[in-house]
């Protein structure tokens, strides 16, 4: 069985006309609810072997937070360009390279590949708010394998929400 947690980074600070857009840290309220939705996470037992984060510095500072929320346990993080402005057919090649020792792989990246990514799994989604976490279950054991007819929803959590939603 394979997990796939796709995490759209926090919600990022717009003030500063001179940075890039790869450049955007997070704003206050993403400094806010990254580590509430990391220990979310790690308070429902949805914990990554392998984190797998774009570049972007958003991206990036979303996933420290997930990191920091389980810095006891040994986890593997990996930083991608290949997750930043790219299609849905990337961001797969991506996971699907993974290591089939990793059983859950968490993602970081951006709308509005992120929303595509899940509604190509057959979720219908029409936005995933910055800071949410969907998940998807595979019974598969090669990540090679994973696809839109043997993806299962698994679970949906967002900041703005009050429970975590899973099947």
């Amino acid at each position: 069985m394979k997990k796939l947690l796709i995490c759209r980074h926090g919600k990022s600070f717009w003030g500063d006309p001179n940075l890039t857009d790869h450049q955007r840290p997070l704003a206050k309220r993403g400094l806010h609810d990254a580590p509430m939705m990391a220990k979310r996470a790690h308070s429902n037992h949805i914990i990554p072997e392998k984190i797998l984060s774009s570049d972007a510095l958003r991206a990036k500072m979303t996933a420290a937070y997930y990191l920091k929320s389980f810095e006891k346990l040994d986890i593997i993080y990996e930083i991608s360009t290949n997750l930043y402005m790219t299609s849905v057919e990337e961001h797969l090649d991506e996971v699907k390279k993974t290591s089939n020792k990793i059983d859950t792989l968490f993602i970081f990246g951006h709308n509005p590949t992120l929303t595509l990514l899940i509604n190509y799994f057959g979720e219908k989604l029409e936005n995933l708010p910055t800071g949410a976490v969907f998940g998807f279950k595979f019974n598969v054991e090669d990540w090679k394998d994973i696809a839109q007819e043997n993806a299962e929803f698994w679970m949906y959590d967002y900041p703005k929400n009050l429970s975590t939603k899973t099947s």
